[in-house]
């Protein structure tokens, strides 16, 4: 949920203003409207200083620290940008002289005082290679082999004058022999050994690199927010605007009285575009990072984090669709937890619900649970069928879920609408709510049997009427009724084509789950024929079923985030009316 927030006005001396910014980071819980780029010289120079120590930190994230490393390295974010540099330098340089190495292989290792000496004789060397010498060559050239290494023979031949001609194009000469070529890599390879060590040992000054960004963006952060206040009464006086969380107001404005600021709050409005901060229990908010993907809501609108926390992790667990998967995803979250921090909770949450929603999809490790004679028919009961009224069971589950998925959007933009526009201006809403949402209900009553056939004819025919007023009529009770209908009939045919797309578009679970499974099957298939009867089949049984589900893992893990992460963003944000165009909440905070 969005937290409720306050609005403050900070009028002070102007002299006043930096001592009193530094105290607000000390409280660190007022956000000061301010621009979150650079607008001067200096708040340039700390954005690009901060910059450096990120590009550091990111350098310096595949790097195993060092088991021991006590120096001080002064400029810590240079040192390693710097090192890095000087390391893929010298690997472009060994990527050379190995490309080098190559092409000077086939002449062997030479003296180039002895090359030097022929030319001041007048005699130069002429390098060739060809899938065969031309015995007329020898009696007409002076040449001689060099190697052959099965595919062409190299060749020299010595010439005294400048108009010499060979029926070949000439290679290039080497510029050095093979021997100094690898003395060359053998020394580069050194130092790419102890720029790595050096980068090892920087890495144990990771945590100091990671402070003095924090640092970097708290100076940054004071400055800002000094230059972002408004001046009055000839340049005396500076206003800030500011906004704290609601239910820190009280605690807030006691330390405010206590420094005697002047200050006037008020209750945040939509007009304020207050920051957002969230507000959720320990499930949904691991799921924010995943709304402040898309975008945070504004302040007047809904926080989507809760919907998209439970429909993501079970279009996930779709796309996953197998149990053994899913206990594989809680293994490598656990054994991973250090190096995903923050991540490694969602991770295990997205494993638990494959893992059940692959057992009542009866798959595991693409093996199909029913065919197990061992496990008790009351458990396979548990599970989906393989057939609903005809169809695949997981594909009609797929579409029932996409029908739920839009109809709760459809609910959740009525309710926004009617909160913020009134009743009476979202008829139009409510009309085409009612339509869709209360067919669907209805439908599915009739075919359960519930409503009798008589009953259900009413109740639709009711809900036409209604929803045709609200959809044709009383769409704007501020316009003229022929616009009003005009709209609507153009709204009906963008709903009506659209709505089909989306809920066709909820087929993607059930497809990237399918073939998920048929992939796993073909390679259980491939190893089964390895394995034969047994014996040493079982090695090469065991490397291509574990290194082919690795990778089928890795494949549907990647589709498995990516396709619900659009449902949710695309489907049912379309659907619900969800803009998330507000801001962050960012406080001034102090960091030492």
């Amino acid at each position: 949920m969005v937290t409720e927030m306050t609005k403050y006005d900070f009028i002070l001396m102007s002299g006043d203003a930096d001592t009193f910014l530094k105290k607000l980071q000390e409280i660190g819980l007022v956000d000061i409207t301010r621009s979150m780029k650079p607008v001067d010289e200096q708040s340039e120079k700390l954005s690009l200083r901060a910059g450096i120590y990120q590009k550091a930190l990111s350098a310096l994230k595949g790097v195993e620290p060092a088991e021991f490393a006590d120096k001080t390295y002064g400029d810590l974010a240079v040192n390693v940008l710097d090192t890095i540099k000087e390391k893929e330098e010298a690997q472009a340089q060994l990527a050379g002289l190995r490309k080098e190495l190559e092409e000077s292989r086939p002449w062997g290792n030479f003296q180039t005082e002895d090359l030097n000496r022929l030319a001041e004789m007048g005699l130069k060397l002429h390098f060739y290679k060809a899938k065969a010498i031309d015995p007329a060559w020898a009696e007409q050239y002076a040449l001689s082999e060099i190697s052959n290494d099965g595919a062409y023979t190299y060749f020299v031949v010595v010439a005294d004058s400048d108009d010499y001609d060979f029926p070949m194009k000439e290679l290039q000469a080497p510029e050095r022999d093979c021997a100094s070529i690898e003395k060359a890599i053998v020394a580069l390879e050194d130092e790419i050994v102890a720029k790595e060590r050096h980068l090892s040992e920087l890495k144990c000054h990771e945590p100091d690199l990671k402070k003095g960004l924090e640092q970097l963006s708290s100076k940054l952060d004071l400055h800002l927010a000094g230059v972002a206040g408004e001046k009055a009464a000839d340049e005396y006086l500076t206003v800030f605007e500011g906004f704290a969380p609601a239910a820190s107001e009280e605690s807030l404005r006691a330390l405010l009285d206590q420094e005697n600021v002047f200050y006037v709050a008020d209750k945040a409005k939509v007009d304020d575009n207050p920051p957002i901060k969230l507000k959720n229990n320990k499930f949904v908010s691991m799921f924010e990072l995943l709304t402040d993907m898309y975008g945070r809501p504004k302040y007047d609108e809904f926080d989507p984090t809760v919907f998209i926390s439970i429909f993501f992790m079970l279009f996930f667990a779709f796309c996953m669709g197998d149990m053994g998967y899913g206990l594989v995803l809680i293994g490598a979250s656990l054994a991973l937890k250090k190096v995903l921090g923050k991540i490694a909770p969602l991770g295990i949450t997205l494993g638990v619900a494959t893992t059940v929603v692959g057992f009542l999809f009866h798959t595991f490790f693409s093996v199909d649970m029913l065919t197990w004679s061992w496990l008790p028919e009351a458990v396979k009961k548990c599970m989906v069928p393989s057939q609903i009224a005809g169809f695949d069971g997981t594909m009609v589950l797929a579409l029932l879920v996409g029908i739920v998925h839009i109809c709760l959007a459809m609910i959740v933009k009525t309710y926004q609408s009617t909160k913020t526009k009134g009743f009476a201006n979202s008829l139009g809403t409510w009309g085409w709510t009612l339509l869709i949402v209360g067919g669907v209900i209805i439908g599915g009553l009739a075919l359960m049997g519930v409503m009798d056939k008589a009953v259900t004819q009413w109740v639709i025919i009711v809900l036409g009427v209604l929803s045709a007023l609200g959809i044709f009529f009383l769409n704007d009770l501020h316009r003229n009724p022929l616009k009003n209908f005009g709209s609507g009939l153009w709204e009906t045919y963008n709903t009506a084509t659209g709505l089909l797309g989306d809920v066709l578009s909820y087929l993607r679970l059930y497809a990237l789950g399918l073939a998920g499974a048929k992939l796993g099957e073909a390679f259980n298939a491939i190893g089964l024929q390895a394995l034969g009867d047994g014996g040493a089949g079982w090695i090469a049984f065991i490397l291509i079923v574990v290194i082919g589900h690795t990778l089928n893992v890795a494949m549907c893990v990647l589709g498995a985030f990516v396709h619900p992460l659009r449902l949710n963003f695309l489907e049912f944000f379309k659907n619900s009316g969800y803009e998330g165009s507000g801001r962050d909440y960012h406080p001034l905070k102090n960091i030492n």
